[in-house]
């Protein structure tokens, strides 16, 4: 929805309704003498990179508006955007949100819902890979974000260690036993673990299997679902695997975590394909051709983060029509999704993005694997998952129940069966 220049001299307020032209659309060329437009966006690393990388080009279509974004860390982030809503104070016009945090931010009413006009995001829905665009919607049928960038779920390994070991892909991704089965003889062979922690393992599979119209956590009507068979199995498949000591008992991203793949003692991650940029440039560089891409164990289709574009209900409403406009212009556009994809390893929401020859060039990091292909083909699989407000206090409670069957013996059954309880008290607040 690209707002075209208008000529505006002579018309009064009155005439403007008569013509029935939204004031948000003209408000920025009313007070072009005036005052200049700010346009507000809030997000965190790197999608406010993006963003800042697309501001000239957006601005060329805007001159007379200017682009402030603040930035913030990950998890300070999304902690001042629930404090924004909650007190509409210091809200942005353009709110990104990552798509774990969606869930909580999309049942309270506090963002706009895309579906209705003047947004009608319905019309773009064949344009976006399936599963994203349904992330967004909630309970209700209201869509509350734009989905820009996803996370195709993949396996990535060491060769070289796999080499020494005599261990072959198909030994890691035939199925999560015989993944297990070698690690035990990777770790036997070479002294490397498996990988950095068994929560990765559980993140996985709990995300495995999920029936459509059903979320991680909970279903569409808020029942909980975490003493089913696919979290019954998670816990297993990581109690297992801790058993044969296969896992670095290292904290995803913490210094311990880094460590294991710049020194090359974990053999594999199972994660989002984004990892693979955030290994070549600042986690491991210097293990460049090392690594190779694969599915995941027994062909798991999953998703594995993603962020989305949002826009407040109570931000100004004289601001909505560029907001939206910056929205698609980040979204829609293929050359800006081919840029963050190129640029910055954000794989693109965009349909449209994916038929570039960038999906098969040879990924460096992966010692000349066309992976991308394989990520393409991923995405196009993906379940979408029902979001829910409670999902972030799940995962805690989640982490935790595994905790005490890793460190202190806690039967799965009795652990899941109070994690279920837990979770059903909170599950309708």
């Amino acid at each position: 929805m690209t707002i075209q220049p208008a000529d505006l001299s002579g018309l009064t307020r009155r005439s403007l309704l008569a013509a029935a032209i939204p004031l948000s659309v003209v408000a920025p060329q009313l007070t072009r003498a005036s005052q200049r437009t700010v346009l507000n966006i809030a997000a965190f690393p790197l999608v406010d990179e993006i963003a800042r990388a697309a501001v000239p080009l957006w601005r060329k279509l805007h001159p007379d508006v200017d682009v402030k974004i603040e930035t913030r860390q990950y998890q300070d982030h999304h902690t001042a955007m629930t404090t924004a809503l909650s007190t509409s104070g210091n809200l942005p016009d353009v709110m990104v949100l990552e798509a774990s945090f969606l869930g909580r931010f999309a049942q309270g009413g506090g963002l706009e819902n895309l579906s209705q006009e003047p947004f009608a995001i319905g019309r773009f829905k064949d344009r976006m890979v399936p599963f994203a665009y349904q992330q967004a919607v909630n309970r209700n049928g209201a869509v509350v974000g734009m989905p820009t960038d996803i996370g195709p779920g993949t396996l990535l390994y060491r060769k070289d260690i796999l080499e020494r070991a005599n261990v072959s892909e198909d030994d890691l991704t035939r199925s999560w036993d015989s993944y297990l089965a070698a690690g035990v003889r990777i770790k036997a062979k070479t002294g490397a673990y498996l990988i950095g922690t068994v929560q990765s393992v559980k993140d996985i599979l709990i995300r495995t299997g999920i029936q459509a119209g059903e979320g991680q956590y909970f279903d569409k009507d808020s029942n909980v679902l975490v003493t089913s068979d696919r979290f019954v199995r998670a816990f297993e498949v990581a109690r297992e695997a801790r058993s044969h000591k296969l896992d670095a008992r290292n904290t995803a991203w913490s210094n311990e975590w880094a460590e294991g793949f710049k020194r090359g003692t974990v053999a594999t991650e199972v994660t989002g394909a984004w990892m693979v940029g955030q290994l070549s440039n600042w986690v491991a560089p210097k293990t460049t051709g090392l690594w190779r891409a694969a599915a995941l164990p027994e062909g798991s289709t999953v998703s594995y983060g993603g962020s989305f574009y949002s826009i407040p209900h109570r931000s100004d409403q004289a601001r909505k029509a560029l907001a939206w406009d910056f929205i698609q212009f980040m979204t829609l556009n293929r050359d800006r999704q081919l840029e963050a994809f190129t640029k910055y390893d954000a794989f693109p929401a965009l349909l449209d993005a994916h038929n570039a020859s960038f999906f098969e060039e040879p990924v460096e990091f992966l010692g000349g694997q066309k992976a991308r292909i394989l990520w393409r083909d991923t995405a196009r699989k993906i379940t979408a998952v029902q979001v829910h407000k409670q999902s972030s206090f799940a995962d805690e409670v989640i982490n935790t129940e595994l905790d005490k069957v890793m460190l202190n013996g806690k039967k799965i059954p009795v652990a899941l069966a109070d994690a279920q309880r837990l979770l059903e008290q909170r599950a309708h607040r």
